[in-house]
């Protein structure tokens, strides 16, 4: 210990690994990892706290085996003698082939955190950032032309005799190789219509689909449908309804990647990665969950994987991509849970424009279940709650006022835009209505804002992952890949 501190009087990685890290795992929590009988091996706390550092420094295995060897800092991190002559980097990668048996990384971590947790790391925080699928941006076109030509490619391979009578020129000239089309193909409604009624002969034709020919037939689903006559036809949305992004698939390639939205700036076709770590000001921050997912109730998900590890905080501080009143309502009713973030603005017109009566200048009366404008009057109507689009949104009540008691008001005008229009006001339930006003009034005070300046920590912590570790791109397989011509060949 003395030779490390007086040659790195700084200190490095690997000697603050040791000083606030050390005692997370020891030999015994390795023990059905490894045979009972044959030679002693290695000490796995030490294989473990060396896969730490590896990751941490970016070092191959190579690389790592020798600092194990060469390293004051390293030998001091793993609590070595001086004279201890290492092992073969070949030892990593049979450790990490062991710890990715199972669910023994996920257990490996919750006993790291139950330890970090007795140390008072309880408070956390969350964000998330973007990860692009490893696939090709498609147009309609292609996404419905695309998945055609990959189902037969796999029915060539595994079942050739059933494409005897169905793959003909046109065919061949369609699908023979991947499909690029641009952005601006000559007869676009043609040849998507034309794609489709090739799809559906050729599912008919598979008495058991492939991978391939089920993610067509999904797409086929979402992009078609038959009318009263049986003619296929393309789905608009105001014709036949599309899919939600939530479910639409956007690559033949990768089913689980979606298009996503973030505001009004932001949008990708992938997953969002959300990171989740402790934010205690006394203790080290340590990563406490981090998950992948293509919808928008990541929340729920967080707070349950916590609540398993007995890792829940009181507050949890998050940005507004979470604080929908469902999310905040849940977090306090299942998990006890104070999800603090900015709730989303109002969203009536005459909030935006700061201008006109918005929605919170009337006054709603639940238990009468009416509305009174500014000037006095009482809604006629009051109908719901009803569902809203978004899975994240609570339902709403509408109240409704009649045009005979908005047009002759003097005031019109701050309320309704056209002169035949008549007022709607629409907002949650009673217990999620004064959630929301409760909760927008303590945002405002400053000791709410000071809690949560703290939140904006984490954005460090998803720049690293991001630049340091390439969390934005998504391993999976590309759609670019090489293809084998198979349709070149003559029919048997």
């Amino acid at each position: 210990m003395q030779i490390a501190r007086a040659s790195n009087p700084d200190g490095t990685t690997a000697i603050w690994v040791r000083d606030r890290l050390d005692g997370l795992w020891h030999d015994e929590d390795f023990a059905g990892w490894y045979p009972r009988d044959g030679r002693p091996g290695l000490s796995p706390a030490q294989l473990a706290t060396v896969c730490v550092l590896q990751f941490l420094l970016g070092l191959s295995d190579r690389q790592a085996a020798e600092a194990v060897r060469c390293r004051i800092d390293f030998e001091y991190a793993l609590a070595m003698e001086l004279d201890d002559p290492g092992f073969h980097h070949s030892v990593l990668a049979d450790f990490r082939e062991r710890l990715a048996q199972d669910d023994r990384a996920d257990r490996l971590l919750d006993l790291a955190l139950a330890r970090l947790q007795e140390a008072g790391l309880v408070r956390e925080r969350t964000d998330s950032t973007h990860v692009l699928a490893a696939v090709r941006g498609l147009t309609r076109l292609e996404l419905v032309t695309e998945p055609v030509r990959a189902a037969l490619e796999e029915v060539a391979r595994t079942a050739g005799h059933l494409l005897v009578g169905l793959v003909d020129d046109e065919w061949r000239r369609r699908y023979g190789r991947p499909v690029r089309l641009g952005k601006n193909p000559t007869r676009p409604k043609t040849r998507i219509l034309a794609a489709g009624d090739d799809a559906c002969r050729l599912l008919e034709r598979l008495r058991r689909p492939g991978p391939q020919a089920e993610t067509l037939r999904q797409i086929i689903v979402q992009n078609y449908y038959r009318d009263e006559a049986g003619r296929l036809r393309r789905r608009t949305a105001d014709d036949g309804g599309l899919p939600a992004s939530s479910s639409a698939i956007v690559s033949p390639y990768d089913t689980t990647a979606r298009y996503v939205r973030h505001g009004h700036i932001i949008s990708w076709k992938g997953f969002a990665a959300h990171v989740t770590e402790t934010c205690a000001s006394s203790c080290v921050n340590v990563i406490t969950d981090v998950a992948t997912t293509n919808d928008g109730q990541a929340l729920p998900g967080i707070h349950t994987r916590l609540a398993r590890r007995g890792l829940l905080p009181a507050e949890h501080l998050v940005d507004g991509g979470y604080t929908s009143l469902v999310h905040l309502e849940r977090a306090t009713r299942e998990h006890q849970v104070t999800a603090s973030g900015p709730l989303p603005g109002n969203p009536t017109r005459q909030h935006r424009e700061n201008e006109g009566f918005d929605r919170d200048d009337f006054h709603i009366d639940f238990d009468h279940r009416q509305v009174t404008c500014p000037q006095g009057k009482v809604s006629a109507g009051w109908h719901g709650p009803y569902p809203t689009s978004s899975p994240t949104a609570a339902p709403l009540i509408v109240a409704r006022f009649t045009k005979s008691q908005c047009r002759p008001c003097p005031v019109r005008t701050r309320s309704t835009t056209t002169a035949d229009s008549a007022r709607t006001v629409d907002f949650p339930s009673r217990e999620l209505r004064d959630l929301q006003l409760r909760v927008r009034a303590e945002q405002q005070t400053p000791p709410w804002m000071a809690r949560y300046a703290v939140r904006s920590g984490v954005e460090g912590t998803i720049n690293e992952f991001a630049h340091g570790h390439g969390m934005r791109t998504a391993a999976t397989e590309d759609s670019r890949k090489p293809i084998c011509n198979m349709y070149s060949r003559p029919s048997p």
